[in-house]
């Protein structure tokens, strides 16, 4: 290929779609399929066990179509938006909470320490910090909660030689797979057993061991990667994109001090997620109260580092501008949402996929129920909701086919799971135009590690 023909512009079918051209695309195509799929809906009942409405098995049903028309296909947008707007809220002040923290400076020198402490084998930091964050999304359902982390682990993997995505990795993929594979995860696990009838957290040997053996793969995965970066930084897929603020200088942070300041607001951080923890586990705590605790976190080391309320309202305000982006696309895609809701096919389309599941043998209809659940999860993306619509067909469905509800409920397990980290926007990690940037001085490159908050649809 010439130069000439290689300096071309792609034409536009060549290229991928901005991440809010696709959601808005998916978003038409559901309104247009409410013209064609007949609307219909389960009964549902309260559940004893769970005190949710669930649906009743065998009660599926027609119901008088309501198409979604031209101006409800973009009121779905503004609908979508609010809908969401807990969990894009939510993401909005933990990010800003963290960008303050990462601002004071305490982070920094305790990566400075980190490195001093390991120097040799910064390599072992990678496994410790995936197990502990794989812990959390496998106990207490942990997954969004630890995005505010990845700056900082973005800027420890590029100070130890490797890149950005290392950093990121070693938060997502860790609290993604941990996620995915959980042993008592009372969100997916506990919730899918209770409606399958089933003891909660039974079989929690098998996923204990299913748990290691995904983890440490994974594990293995980011090292081997980690390793190839090292030895030759060209083979990274962020090679040349400037990181900003985020690369950090390796001998500025072995020369940096640990002063007590930092050493009291890295121990906020550290008290902070200890109550979390607490919080989620003990008192069911969701994202109105883990952002209130991050807040208090965020401001409480601002208050160490010496700023005065100006300054914290400052930094606040530019955590939210740069992530403003993945915080909108949670907005907008609830839309495909909404469209499917008010045109009644969302029952019709689980109808519809779990039909073909009683027409093939047990061994294949298991991994047929794995397939229908990853898809329903696209459209379903809460994993409580989508327990209590699919699991009470799901499970006795596993009966007729002859496979035991312990796999109907992994089949749901793992089709929620892998599915938060197969499904986000692709264009959301594209070179599509994005907002600012203001870890860098100027310009408007997508932050590395900010397409990992779209995945909160």
């Amino acid at each position: 290929m010439s130069e000439l023909e290689q300096a071309a512009p792609k034409k536009w079918y060549m290229k991928v779609p901005h991440t809010f051209v696709l959601l808005f695309g998916l978003i038409v195509i559901c309104a247009i399929a409410t013209h064609f799929l007949p609307a219909g809906e389960f009964q549902r009942a309260e559940n004893a066990a769970t005190g949710r409405m669930a649906v009743v098995p065998g009660t599926y049903h027609t119901v008088e179509a309501k198409p979604v028309g031209f101006l409800q296909t973009f009121i779905a947008v503004q609908k979508g938006m609010v809908d969401a707007a807990a969990v894009s809220f939510f993401v909005f002040l933990s990010y800003a909470s963290f960008y303050t923290v990462l601002k004071t400076g305490s982070l920094h020198a305790f990566i400075g320490w980190l490195l001093r402490v390991m120097k040799g084998k910064e390599l072992l930091i990678i496994p410790v910090f995936m197990y502990v964050f794989g812990l959390g999304g496998a106990i207490f359902g942990m997954f969004e909660e630890t995005f505010g982390f990845i700056p900082l682990f973005v800027g420890l993997a590029i100070a130890m030689g490797y890149d950005a995505i290392v950093g990121m990795c070693m938060v997502v993929v860790g609290v993604g797979i941990g996620f995915s594979a959980a042993f008592m995860n009372p969100f997916t696990v506990g919730l899918a057993q209770k409606f399958s009838e089933l003891p909660l957290f039974s079989g929690m040997q098998f996923r204990i061991v299913s748990w290691v053996v995904f983890m440490t793969i994974s594990v293995i995965w980011v090292m081997m990667y980690a390793v190839k970066i090292k030895k030759d930084p060209t083979k990274s897929h962020v090679w040349g994109v400037d990181m900003g603020a985020l690369r950090l200088d390796k001998d500025e942070l072995l020369n940096s001090k640990f002063h007590t300041r930092d050493i009291i607001g890295l121990l906020l951080v550290v008290l902070t997620v200890a109550i979390m923890v607490w919080g989620v586990i003990k008192k069911g705590w969701y994202f109105d109260e883990l952002a209130g605790l991050f807040i208090v976190m965020g401001l409480a080391c601002a208050a160490v580092a010496g700023w005065g309320p100006d300054k914290m309202a400052e930094s606040y305000l530019e955590g939210f501008r740069d992530i403003v982006f993945g915080a909108m696309v949670i907005g907008v895609s609830r839309g495909i949402l909404i469209v499917m809701r008010e045109g009644n096919i969302i029952d019709t389309v689980i109808y519809g996929l779990s039909l073909p599941l009683a027409h093939f043998p047990a061994w294949f209809s298991a991994q047929g129920m794995l397939f229908v659940q990853t898809i329903i999860s696209f459209f379903i993306p809460s994993g409580s909701g989508m327990a209590s619509t699919t699991m009470p067909i799901m499970a006795p469905l596993a009966d007729l086919l002859g496979f035991t509800r312990q796999t109907a409920v992994l089949a749901f397990q793992y089709g929620d799971g892998f599915s938060n980290i197969y499904f986000p926007p692709p264009s959301a990690r594209s070179s599509a135009p994005s907002p600012r940037f203001p870890w860098r001085s100027g310009g408007n490159s997508l932050p590395p590690y900010s397409w990992a908050f779209t995945w909160f649809r």
